[in-house]
């Protein structure tokens, strides 16, 4: 919706600006109407600051969490469209004989302005434009649904889900690889010695203390900064793995595959690698 009008209106600016009726007699075929490409504030105020908006809510829906000036660069891209539809709705009323370029394009600021501003209201038109894949091995190797068993890689733990809050009975991270401090099968003493090591609770950390695990989520959920901005970072996509680091409340610290740290608020029915 916001391509199409964004496209609709810079074809408008190339249409005619303003239309004149050519008195009997007169050979107005020398006469040319002027379009927005002979006005630069309107140009810029109108068509450009509409295009460009657009283009900013696109790349925000793309890559979250990029900012310019402060503002996220879907907000800054809202306001440039609302701006591009407010100065055109005053120039149309202005002028005499309005052309097709001005009235093709408030009515692409309209479209645009509806798109870019239900956006962040429709729970459907939330969803990031790209899902953030996390790279598997192997080339040509494609993502497993959503809890299947997933390859090895950055976010693809193996071994079962276990729901969260469940004590993982393996390694860090990666459910199957042997703990940290547990011998390899066939030493008999080795493995008495780590027993007797092992917390009391059946090999549980002690209480306090948090252990990194990965998860995935079974909708998507937005990743809040640590700062505590009301404005998501990130958004974490069902079927990718994520890596929990820490945990504060009932929220948990998560890491994305570029690096990136957040507080995932709603860790409501999430899945444990």
């Amino acid at each position: 919706m916001v391509i199409g009008a964004a496209v609709v209106l810079f074809i408008a600016s190339f249409l005619d600006f303003s239309s004149y009726d050519c008195p009997q007699g007169v050979d107005c075929s020398r006469y040319d109407s002027p379009n927005a490409w002979d006005s630069l504030g309107l140009l810029m105020s109108v068509f450009l600051a509409g295009v460009i908006g657009a283009a900013l809510v696109i790349v925000s829906r793309a890559m979250p969490g990029r900012k310019v000036v402060g503002l996220d660069l879907g907000q800054f891209g809202t306001a440039l469209t609302v701006f591009a539809l407010w100065t055109a709705f005053w120039t149309i009323l202005d002028v005499n004989n309005a052309g097709a370029g001005l009235i093709l394009g408030l009515l692409a600021a309209i479209v645009l302005v509806a798109g870019t501003v239900a956006g962040p209201l429709i729970p459907a038109f939330k969803a990031p434009l790209l899902s953030p894949a996390s790279p598997a091995q192997g080339v040509g190797a494609g993502q497993a649904p959503y809890g299947a068993g997933p390859g090895q890689g950055y976010g693809f733990p193996a071994g079962q889900q276990q729901p969260y809050g469940a004590q993982p009975s393996q390694g860090y991270g990666y459910p199957g690889a042997p703990q940290q401090g547990q011998p390899a099968q066939g030493d008999p003493a080795q493995a008495q010695q780590a027993q007797a090591q092992q917390p009391a609770q059946g090999g549980a950390a002690p209480a306090g203390e948090f252990t990194a695990f990965w998860f995935a989520v079974p909708v998507a959920r937005p990743l809040y900064g640590e700062d505590g901005s009301p404005n998501p970072i990130a958004e974490l996509a069902p079927g990718t793995w994520y890596l929990a680091v820490e945990q504060r409340g009932q929220s948990l610290i998560a890491q994305t595959q570029d690096g990136r740290r957040g507080v995932l608020q709603d860790t409501t029915g999430i899945q444990r690698g």
